[in-house]
C-alpha cells in the first residue's frame, strides 16, 4: 500500500522573507523605467556635471518638471543609485555611480542594459503569446528600444576589449590588420564594431551585415559620422547571403545564438573564409551547466534569452535556439560539427566569452 505523505508544513519566515524579496524585486522593475527615464531626460548628466542638487534645481537644469524630478530622485535614493542628503535635501550622485550611468567610454557604463531589459518588457505580451504555440519573434519586430538599448550596452565592452584585447589574442591576425586585411562582420547591427575596427586599422576594408535593414541604415550613417565609409560597406543580408569570399577574419558578436540555423551559419563562414582565414565568435559569458550560470549575469542573461534570444533564433528556419547561456562545450558543437578543425578560447570578460575558429 502506498504511503501519503503529509504535506511540509508552511515555514512563516520563509514566506514573508520571500515575500519581500519579490518586493524587492518589483521595486527593481520599475527601476529599470526609471533609469532609462533618467538616461533619456538627461537627470543623470545634470547630476554629474551639477554636483548636490536640489529637485527645483534638477528640474531647472534640464528643462523638466520639479513634481516628477523630485519623486524620480526619492525612487532613486531609495534604491541607492543617487545619494540623499537630510539635513540639506539635496541630491548628489557618487563618482562611482556617475561613471557607471553617465560615461559612454567606460566598460561599466549601465544604461543601455536597462534600455534593451525595458523594451523586452514592452515587448513580453507578444513573447507570452508565442511561448503558447512555440513560435517566434523576429529581431526586427521588437521595439526601438531592444535595438537602441542592445548596441549602448555591447558598444562600451568592444571599445574597451576589441581592439586592446580580443583581436591581439588571435594567431597572427593583428598583423594582417595593419598590412591590409579583408573583414566581414556578420550580424553587425549597428555596426558599432565594423566601425571600431575599421578605425583601428585603416589599411583594411570591412563589409558588415545584418538581417535588419532598420539597423544597417543607421550603421551607415554611424560610418559616415566616423569618417569610414570609404572602407566600410554595410549589406542587408542574412548571415547565409553574406557577400563575397576570400576573407582573412570574419567576426560574430554576441549573435550565433540568436541564429535559426548556426550550424549553417557556421559553414558559411567557413565558405566566406581564406584558407588562413580566422573566425572570430564573441558570445555571452555562459557555464556550459545550468548550475554554473545561476549568478547575476546568468540571470540577466537568462531573462534576455526567453525574451529576445530564443524567440529569435525560433522565428527562423530550423530553429535550434541555442540561447544566450550556451556555454562554451555547446559554441565548440556547433564550430566543429560546421567542419572547423581548431576551436579555442581566447578571452572572456565578465559579459562575454570569445573565441577563435580555424579551419
Amino acid at each position: 500500500m502506498a504511503t501519503i505523505e503529509e504535506p511540509r508544513a508552511l515555514d512563516e519566515q520563509k514566506l514573508m522573507q520571500f515575500v519581500f524579496r519579490a518586493v524587492d524585486e518589483v521595486g527593481a522593475t520599475l527601476n529599470a523605467a526609471l533609469v532609462v527615464m533618467g538616461d533619456k531626460l538627461g537627470l543623470y548628466r545634470a547630476l554629474a556635471d551639477g554636483g548636490p542638487l536640489a529637485p527645483e534645481e534638477l528640474a531647472a537644469r534640464t528643462g523638466t518638471a520639479e513634481r516628477y524630478v523630485r519623486e524620480w530622485l526619492n525612487a532613486q535614493a531609495a534604491g541607492g543609485y543617487v545619494e540623499y542628503e537630510p539635513e540639506s535635501g539635496v541630491y548628489e550622485l557618487a563618482p562611482e555611480q556617475a561613471v557607471a550611468l553617465t560615461d559612454e567610454t567606460s566598460a561599466a557604463y549601465l544604461p543601455g542594459f536597462f534600455q534593451m531589459a525595458v523594451g523586452s518588457v514592452i515587448d513580453s505580451p507578444r513573447i507570452t503569446e508565442t511561448a503558447r504555440s512555440g513560435a517566434g519573434l523576429g529581431w526586427h519586430e521588437h521595439v526601438h528600444d531592444v535595438h537602441e538599448g542592445c548596441e549602448r550596452f555591447f558598444r562600451p565592452g568592444y571599445n574597451a576589449h576589441l581592439v586592446a584585447n580580443w583581436l591581439p589574442a588571435l594567431e597572427g591576425v593583428v598583423e594582417k590588420l595593419e598590412r591590409g586585411a579583408r573583414v566581414a562582420d556578420v550580424g553587425c547591427g549597428h555596426g558599432a564594431s565594423t566601425i571600431l575596427m575599421a578605425t583601428a586599422f585603416p589599411s583594411s576594408s570591412f563589409v558588415g551585415s545584418d538581417y535588419h535593414a532598420g539597423s544597417i541604415d543607421t550603421a551607415r550613417e554611424r560610418a559616415q559620422n566616423a569618417g569610414v565609409a570609404d572602407r566600410v560597406q554595410f549589406e542587408a543580408s542574412p548571415a547565409s547571403a553574406h557577400p563575397g569570399s576570400g576573407y582573412d577574419l570574419v567576426t560574430m558578436f554576441d549573435c550565433l545564438h540568436d541564429m535559426g540555423d548556426p550550424v549553417g551559419a557556421a559553414r558559411k563562414m567557413r565558405e566566406l573564409l581564406a584558407p588562413d582565414g580566422t573566425w572570430m565568435i564573441v558570445e555571452p559569458a555562459a557555464g556550459d551547466r545550468v548550475e554554473d550560470n545561476l549568478n547575476p549575469v546568468g540571470r540577466a542573461y537568462y531573462g534576455f534569452s526567453t525574451l529576445l534570444c530564443t524567440p529569435a533564433s525560433l522565428s527562423q528556419e530550423v530553429g535550434l535556439a541555442l540561447g544566450a547561456q550556451a556555454g562554451e562545450a555547446r559554441i565548440r558543437e556547433v564550430v566543429e560539427t560546421a567542419g572547423f578543425t581548431r576551436f579555442r578560447r581566447v578571452a572572456e570578460t565578465p559579459f562575454n566569452l570569445v573565441f577563435e575558429a580555424r579551419p
